[in-house]
């Protein structure tokens, strides 16, 4: 499917603005909307071409800046993490940002507005998981997000199902951690998905980075895209 990417503006609650990276299919027919959420390295070549794929796929994305306050337009490099933990440590205004990026993608022409949901790795993976809960969502996923346990006070509010994806042999969110961010969910009686790729290491969805696993990374593909669709359409 061909598709179109532009870098668009945000207008965010506070009164600042957002770049984003929209990725769309070719044509008039307006699609689902996804809201890709990035790791703590920014929008950089990984979550650009992965909003792409995404959207060759059917759907409407979008990638916003989340650092857009601190340092716009930030890409980080995987051989500084530290680098990268710090900007994530000093981000706090997450619920405006993902209503507003929520807001955007449901107005924007091409979307069909009542048909959201959010993708996102790593610190998106947590995103994913709040953005559920403060935006009209009808689903989200969250590959390796560390929700436990401070996020997980969101589960009452998760507005659609969630799909979480673990790594078992991940060095940044413990099994305990990971289980109660499960268990949360399953007290608040919310639908949800659980997946363990139990040999994998943090990250094995990035193909830019040492952990990636393809063969993991085909089958998150396919489970991720098969559950957008269930509830996207």
């Amino acid at each position: 499917m061909n598709i179109r990417t532009e870098r668009v503006e945000i207008p965010v609650s506070d009164g600042t603005t957002m770049s984003g990276h929209l990725c769309r299919p070719e044509g008039d027919a307006p699609r689902p909307g996804l809201l890709i959420l990035q790791e703590i390295f920014g929008v950089n070549a990984h979550i650009r071409d992965v909003a792409e794929r995404y959207a060759r796929e059917g759907f409407v994305t979008l990638a916003p800046d989340l650092f857009h306050r601190i340092q716009p337009d930030f890409v980080g490099s995987y051989d500084d993490i530290p680098g990268s933990v710090k900007l994530a440590m000093a981000y706090n205004e997450a619920d405006i940002d993902l209503r507003s990026a929520a807001d955007f993608l449901s107005k924007h022409p091409a979307v069909i507005g009542d048909r959201l949901a959010s993708l996102g790795f790593c610190m998106g993976g947590r995103m994913s998981f709040l953005a559920n809960a403060v935006a009209p969502l009808r689903c989200a996923v969250s590959f390796y997000g560390a929700i436990a346990p401070d996020k997980v006070a969101y589960a009452e509010r998760l507005s659609g199902p969630m799909m979480m994806i673990w790594a078992g042999k991940d060095a940044h969110i413990s099994e305990e951690k990971a289980r109660g961010s499960v268990e949360a969910v399953r007290k608040a009686g919310k639908p949800y998905v659980n997946v363990e790729f139990s040999a994998q290491n943090h990250g094995f969805f990035c193909d830019a980075r040492s952990d990636y696993d393809a063969g993991a990374a085909a089958q998150a593909w396919a489970l991720t895209l098969a559950f957008l669709k269930t509830h996207l359409g």
